[in-house]
């Protein structure tokens, strides 16, 4: 006769999950320290939201808005899209989490590439579903080594894009490929929290391939470039009878009032994502030049598209002998040896001067590393 267990034991695909762990936002002591390892946007949230944030606070005992209403009609709205099929969570991270919920389980697979973002490893393995890695090429999405890794068992494939922590981007004709090769039971999720950043002729296609295809989900966010982390807000576009399935286990009350007031009013200051992107931009390429610079000490930035660029260490500096060095000068950057990445430190764009310094401080440890 088996031995009763003493308390309540988890199922063993829960205690297989690694926790996410966030950037850190401290250095100890109290010590004031420029974060630059959560990659959000350094110039704040839009005044606008900011106000609509105050005046939608609303009563503090009533529910918010179930349905998100006007929240949904306002993103159909800007993107040409049915506001019925709209859905929102905490974050596009609920949403990822839902789409592994309601499309994968025990005995299923869920895909997606080496370097991917860390919530498809949980959120597959939460439901008891098999993650699977493809490899990736030079840190980037390969779609054909994602197509050699259906089986009949995979379920939903995961694609970020631009892709989180490396920055890399896969063009339209690539995830268009992607998607005309994968089984038609096969879900399609195209994380694109960092779409905002991209310039208007490096539209990867999703969203019109979510109007139209059966089995494709993007996801977004308000957490980055409209500098709403605080409240996490995020979205997504499907077909119905995909949308109608993640409402089914979807958080009741998900966005609050003034988040969703935040939200529609950021949505609407075109001026103060421009000038985000704008800003980004400019000192995404003025430190990937600079890295560039250091390219003889074994340096190197990956090609990135996001509001980061994940630098790696080859040489004498090491990625973790530089995450503390910049540490103990006040810079918290993202070491990722969790992921797979101990070469690599995933650096936010910062204010200008956020930047410079941050710069300056990674010189002297590459000069005094040798």
């Amino acid at each position: 006769m088996t031995e009763p267990t003493k308390s309540p034991r988890p199922k063993d695909w829960i205690m297989g999950i690694a926790p996410y762990v966030p950037g850190r936002s401290t250095a100890g002591a109290g010590r004031k320290v420029v974060k630059l390892s959560s990659n959000e946007n350094p110039l704040g949230t839009s005044p606008k939201a900011e106000a609509a944030f105050e005046t939608g606070r609303g009563s503090l005992s009533r529910y918010p808005d179930p349905g998100a209403t006007a929240l949904r009609e306002a993103i159909a709205a800007k993107y040409g899209l049915d506001p019925a099929r709209v859905i929102y969570g905490t974050g596009s991270d609920e949403i990822l989490h839902l789409a592994a919920g309601a499309f994968a389980g025990v005995g299923d697979e869920v895909l997606y590439v080496r370097y991917g973002f860390a919530v498809y490893e949980i959120a597959t393995r939460r439901v008891g579903a098999t993650p699977v890695i493809a490899p990736d090429a030079d840190y980037a999405t390969d779609v054909d080594a994602l197509l050699a890794a259906v089986t009949p068992a995979t379920r939903v494939v995961f694609v970020a894009n631009p892709n989180n922590p490396t920055g890399t981007y896969t063009p339209a004709a690539e995830i268009a490929r992607l998607h005309a090769a994968l089984p038609a039971h096969v879900l399609l999720v195209l994380d694109q929290a960092y779409a905002e950043y991209l310039a208007a002729d490096e539209d990867d296609g999703g969203l019109a391939l979510a109007r139209t295809a059966p089995n494709v989900l993007v996801t977004r966010t308000f957490s980055k470039i409209y500098g709403l982390a605080a409240e996490r807000i995020g979205w997504g576009y499907g077909p119905a009878d995909v949308i109608e399935a993640l409402h089914r286990i979807r958080a009741p009350f998900n966005v609050t009032s003034a988040g969703q007031s935040a939200a529609i009013a950021a949505l609407g200051d075109e001026d103060f994502v421009a000038h985000s992107r704008a800003h980004n931009g400019e000192w995404r390429d003025w430190f990937r030049q600079e890295i560039e610079a250091m390219g003889n000490k074994g340096l190197r930035a990956i090609p990135s598209k996001a509001n980061f660029v994940l630098v790696t260490f080859a040489g004498a500096l090491s990625a973790e002998a530089a995450y503390e060095g910049l540490m103990a000068e006040g810079y918290i950057t993202r070491w990722l040896p969790g992921q797979g990445l101990s070469e690599g430190l995933r650096v936010t764009i910062g204010t200008e001067q956020e930047t410079r310094g941050l710069m300056a401080v990674l010189r002297g440890l590459v000069e005094a590393a040798g």
